[in-house]
């Protein structure tokens, strides 16, 4: 089974990359770009028997840092 796990930092949470990345845009001359959010995408492939809790288990232990960001796992 292929899963996408999508980690973003959660609101209110400071966010250095995305302010790079939105300066870099404004300096490139793309205006209206009002905020930048960086996250990463983690792509994994696991057994067809890994349950839920075990998927769950592994973004809390190692994938997100669930103090400073949230994290969503889709089904591919």
């Amino acid at each position: 089974m292929k899963l996408k796990i999508f980690v973003t930092l959660k609101p209110g949470v400071l966010d250095p990359q995305g302010k790079a990345i939105h300066h870099a845009l404004e300096s490139l001359g793309f205006a209206g770009v009002n905020d930048v959010r960086a996250g990463k995408l983690i792509e994994l492939e696991v057994a067809d028997a890994t349950t839920d809790a075990q998927i769950d288990e592994m973004c809390r232990q190692l994938l997100a840092n669930t103090v400073i960001e949230n994290y969503r796992v889709e089904r591919a």
